[in-house]
């Protein structure tokens, strides 16, 4: 039987923003194979550096491991995206480049930290319909989802690629449109399912879900 432990930030731990309604973790519970167990251990605002922090309450009979992980690292450079100036499109590069670089740093090391436990991962990308996303933000997400898809890889990870199934308006909370709804949560949970399922060990090799 497994046990699936859910990592990161509010995409897994997201009750607060579905009063009344199912969370991604109760979802997960109902969507795994009978037997199964799973746990919640994201902690919403968490950004990649925090979750090495979360395996410290590991449970000591955890089977696999999914991390959803990277909005908030990108969230918290909105700032530059819309308000700080530059003298050339040079200038703008470079300073996305520095960010793309740390935030690089921080997913691999969460990764090796991830690593160290010799468990099965998946990691998840960071979706991008967003109501009321603009063209910059969109722009700026594409990077901080290229350092995630290149770092799995690279780990040889399987990845849930949330793009791909939260692509409607309803998937995300009325409350807090960067927060998944019931019905986005359902279907990240369902994803999450097939993936634990099916991905395989730890050596497995990589493959997408969606």
């Amino acid at each position: 039987m497994g046990h699936v432990i859910l990592l990161g930030d509010s995409v897994f731990d997201n009750a607060r923003y579905v009063p009344g309604g199912p969370s991604v973790i109760e979802h997960t519970r109902r969507a795994l194979p009978a037997g199964w167990r799973a746990t919640l251990l994201a902690v919403d605002g968490s950004v990649a550096s925090g979750v090495r922090a979360q395996l410290d309450r590991l449970p000591a009979d955890a089977t696999q491991l999914v991390v959803s992980v990277g909005g908030n690292d990108a969230l918290g450079h909105s700032a530059l995206i819309h308000n700080a100036a530059a003298a050339s499109f040079a200038e703008v590069l470079h300073r996305l480049g520095e960010i793309c670089v740390a935030f690089q740093a921080d997913y691999r090391a969460m990764l090796q930290a991830l690593a160290a436990k010799g468990l099965p991962t998946i990691v998840c990308t960071v979706y991008d319909a967003i109501p009321g996303l603009g063209l910059p933000d969109l722009t700026g997400l594409r990077l901080f989802n290229e350092v995630i898809l290149r770092e799995a890889f690279r780990a040889g990870l399987s990845v849930i690629d949330l793009r791909l199934i939260c692509r409607e308006a309803a998937d995300y909370a009325s409350t807090s449109p960067i927060e998944p709804s019931a019905q986005g949560g359902g279907k990240i949970a369902r994803v999450v399912a097939r993936a634990v399922a099916e991905s395989g060990g730890p050596t497995a090799g990589s493959r997408v879900f969606a």
